[in-house]
């Protein structure tokens, strides 16, 4: 349809309807909390996922040093089933020294014991470490008093107690006693000889060399008596 102004005039623009300052504000506003709120979404995300990233590679760590830890400790229970075996060879080893150590000895100081013990004899004899366990036989009691008296003053017993002492019955010709004994074997400590062998070793010389003083006077001794 066709329309003519016959009037003469311009046609009036048709005027926009202002859109409201608040209302752009609003959007405004909108749009920026949208964006605010997607910038902080985003960095918590991040933040997060780093701290994720961080936190495996720490286990992974963690992880690797268990295995190592491990390893370390199946090395340590390896060397202590070692030692402890290693330990054990030494003890024996020990024990076995112990046990020979002395063994002459102590057969001497028992056989001298027993000699300076009249009516008396052993049947037995056990040792243990430095324990040992005498059994005997005795024709009184006094014997086996003085036997441990003996043993006492030998310098190689210590701690001797006796443990069993009985008259044998079995033969009623003769009167006997069954006794045992423990005592601990040690031997003497050295006596301090060292200091006193310088002085040994240093005074036959000086008294077998002759005096300068005392030399004239052998010659001497015929002339004083040719004059009287």
């Amino acid at each position: 349809m066709i329309r003519i102004n016959l009037l003469g005039r311009a046609r009036p623009k048709a005027q926009r309807q202002a859109v409201p300052l608040e209302a752009t504000l609003q959007v405004v506003f909108f749009f920026a909390a949208l964006l605010f709120s997607g910038g902080v979404l985003y960095y918590h995300w991040h933040s997060m996922n780093q701290e994720a990233l961080e936190l495996q590679a720490h286990i992974q760590k963690q992880q690797g040093e268990k295995a190592r830890l491990e390893q370390l400790k199946t090395q340590v229970d390896q060397f202590e089933r070692q030692r402890a075996l290693l330990q054990q060879r030494i003890n024996e080893i020990e024990q076995l020294q112990r046990n020979r150590t002395g063994g002459q000895e102590l057969l001497d100081a028992l056989a001298n014991t027993v000699a300076r013990t009249d009516t008396l004899w052993l049947t037995s004899l056990e040792r243990k470490g430095e324990g040992l366990t005498l059994v005997g036989m005795a024709g009184s009691i006094n014997a086996v008093a003085n036997f441990i008296t003996e043993l006492k003053h030998s310098g190689y017993f210590d701690q001797v107690e006796i443990k069993e002492s009985a008259q044998d019955e079995k033969d009623v010709t003769v009167q006997t006693f069954n006794f045992t004994l423990t005592a601990q074997f040690a031997l003497p400590q050295s006596k301090p000889a060292t200091q006193a062998t310088p002085a040994t070793l240093v005074a036959p010389p000086a008294l077998a060399k002759p005096s300068p003083t005392s030399a004239p006077a052998a010659p001497a001794r015929p002339a004083s008596a040719g004059k009287s």
